[in-house]
């Protein structure tokens, strides 16, 4: 076998291996960007639904635009960094506890739709964390 056929079977392994870590990246990377530009863009009639601070908004919006541009990038070569991926899952999973923990003690004061959003985003974060780790470990 040629080295470039023996690259070509590996990466096609690979990739056949880590297609739910792929995907569950991916997933992370759309909607969490999505909901980045959200934030940028309607920062005020969120805040009067939710009564989440603009400027907070505009901080989160900025990071989380971000945050998916580099999932999205962790998920796109042949074989998926599985550091890079471990990185994503544990970050999903502090964004998630530290949500619940915001509400919790109260450092969030915001109104019940808003109380309601945050824990759905906390929901979907930790989904997001819980698929990457399965998809990692399905692909060792």
């Amino acid at each position: 076998m040629t080295t470039v056929a023996a690259t070509a079977t590996a990466t096609a392994t690979a990739t056949a291996t880590d297609k739910l870590l792929r995907l569950a990246l991916r997933l992370d990377a759309v909607v969490t960007a999505v909901n980045g530009l959200a934030y940028l863009t309607l920062a005020g009639p969120i805040n009067d639904l939710l009564s989440l601070p603009v400027a907070l908004q505009y901080g989160i919006g900025a990071f989380l635009t971000v945050y998916g541009v580099a999932v999205w990038l962790v998920a796109s070569p042949a074989r998926v960094n599985r550091a890079a991926a471990l990185a994503a899952v544990t970050l999903n999973t502090l964004w998630t506890v530290v949500s619940v923990a915001e509400l919790a003690i109260g450092g969030l004061e915001v109104t019940t739709l808003g109380a309601v959003w945050v824990l759905m985003q906390a929901a979907t974060v930790g989904g997001f964390a819980a698929l990457q780790y399965l998809g990692l470990r399905k692909a060792q």
